[in-house]
């Protein structure tokens, strides 16, 4: 049997049959996969929440009109008040895990204080929630072939826009997803 492939730092693609609402059309940005289970953020979609909504409860005072207006994103389905700001940058924060390439998660309440202050990363997304998998299910639902996985883009994560993220994710492995039939099978 062959070593374990972990996917922290990959991007799942939703194959055209995930019918799922939770996870139809979307891009995840893997933070954490072991033989226990895996954490991933979902990056395309934006809820209607705006980052000055959160930084006003927190009674913290944007010094930007622009960071009041920033998207919050639906991260996924489990914790959905739980906060995750996907960022670059080498700063330090209170609880910040390297994932891959740079890209970094933060959980601490003093990035966003940083954030409202105008000293945050300028390269960020800020979610709320996140798409968990237990021990091997990630792995059975890309063998049944629910997902696409392939090495995250920074580019993508902080500089494509969101409605576009799905097709940019797939043309990294040169799939155009408007091509796939969204019947799935094995010959």
């Amino acid at each position: 049997m062959g070593e374990t492939s972990y996917l922290a730092g990959q991007f799942l693609i939703a194959m055209p049959a995930l019918s799922d609402p939770n996870f139809n059309r979307t891009v995840t940005f893997v933070c954490e996969h072991s033989d226990q289970g895996a954490l991933g953020i979902i990056v395309n979609r934006p809820s209607d929440l705006l980052l000055g909504e959160i930084l006003d409860q927190l009674a913290l005072m944007p010094v930007s009109p622009a960071v009041h207006q920033e998207a919050i994103y639906t991260g996924g389905p489990v914790q959905q008040d739980r906060g995750f700001v996907l960022h670059d940058g080498t700063a330090k924060w209170d609880t910040t895990m390297t994932v891959s390439g740079g890209v970094r998660v933060t959980t601490s309440r003093d990035i966003l204080a940083a954030i409202a202050a105008g000293d945050g990363p300028a390269n960020r997304l800020i979610a709320l929630g996140y798409a968990g998998w237990g021990a091997g299910q990630l792995e059975r639902e890309i063998a049944a072939n629910s997902w696409l996985s392939v090495d995250a883009d920074a580019a993508i994560l902080f500089d494509t826009p969101h409605a576009e993220r799905y097709q940019a994710a797939a043309y990294l492995l040169g799939v155009d997803l408007a091509l796939l039939s969204p019947e799935s099978g094995h010959a």
